[in-house]
């Protein structure tokens, strides 16, 4: 048992971040396991949908550490891989439209463009 106060409160601390980590490792596994179920079922739909979840916690599994990020990206190209061979195309990443900005009346003066600071002379060498 701990005696000193930082050594408490480090186990109090790993306590929560243990619990934490275990929480976020199970919903990644259960998040598989529907992944796994979705493939059985063969539903392009449900593969898709499954797939989404899937990788997504195992992206949040990754950022905090709960996992190797090269596991993660394994992972995800095998569920890849058996979501392609199931039959179900892959989900196309679609981007938001990107927004024009709003047309601004164009400025007819300009403004000048700054000048550099102005140089110090250079100190002038005195001999002795």
């Amino acid at each position: 048992m701990p005696i000193i106060k930082s050594a408490k409160k480090r186990v109090k601390v790993a306590a929560k971040a243990r619990a934490r980590n275990a929480r976020t490792k199970r919903t990644m596994r259960e998040a598989l396991k529907a992944f796994s179920k979705a493939v059985d079922s063969g539903k392009a739909a449900d593969i898709q949908k499954a797939q989404r979840e899937a990788v997504s916690t195992i992206d949040m599994a990754a950022k905090n550490n709960v996992i190797h990020k090269n596991k993660a990206a394994r992972q995800k190209a095998v569920m890849s891989a058996k979501a392609k061979a199931a039959g179900s195309k892959p989900a196309k990443a679609t981007k938001p439209a990107a927004k024009k900005p709003a047309a601004t009346p164009k400025k007819t003066a300009k403004t000048p463009a700054k000048r550099p600071a102005a140089r110090k002379p250079a100190a002038k060498k005195t001999s002795k």
